[in-house]
């Protein structure tokens, strides 16, 4: 009989392999912002970072498109407010919604994960060609929007 670790050495499952290759991108992500000067960002932060735009959004948007819940996007944006990441600011369409905006810091480590993933994005590209790992990315893309659709978002659940 296969043992679940040796059936995950030969033929590892979905769920393994995207596992796998978040964990990779994280430590090469984070490990190079902490060089450049991020060293106080940790993992679970990219799950707003990732998302936040320069003008800033709503963290409702944020839980959504991160697919995290509202509570858990809620901490994390204290954690980063707390660090100087991000600012609560007024929305201009509704004075009664706040907007999550990044300051200079955010905007600064914004612009460094940007050119971070692009490098990681580019290496793969150049080792698969550049047409394989556009075709990888797009079947990729294809499985995990899929997958996102067969259960509720998690901030539907709120």
């Amino acid at each position: 009989m296969v043992t679940r670790a040796e059936r995950n050495a030969t033929d590892p499952d979905l769920g393994v392999l995207a596992g796998r290759l978040l964990f990779a991108v994280q430590r090469e992500l984070f490990s190079t912002l902490a060089e450049q000067g991020f060293d106080d960002l940790k993992h679970r932060h990219g799950a707003v970072l990732a998302y936040l735009d320069p003008a800033g959004g709503r963290a409702t948007e944020l839980s959504r498109l991160s697919g995290q819940h509202k509570q858990i996007v809620g901490t994390l944006v204290d954690e980063l407010e707390a660090l100087g990441y991000v600012e609560r600011c007024p929305d201009p369409s509704d004075r009664r919604a706040k907007l999550i905006r990044p300051t200079e810091r955010g905007l600064a480590q914004m612009r460094a994960a940007d050119t971070i993933m692009a490098a990681i994005q580019q290496r793969h590209a150049r080792r698969l060609g550049r047409e394989n790992y556009k075709e990888f990315k797009r079947m990729f893309t294809d499985i995990t929007e899929h997958q996102r659709g067969r259960l509720r978002p998690a901030h539907q659940d709120l």
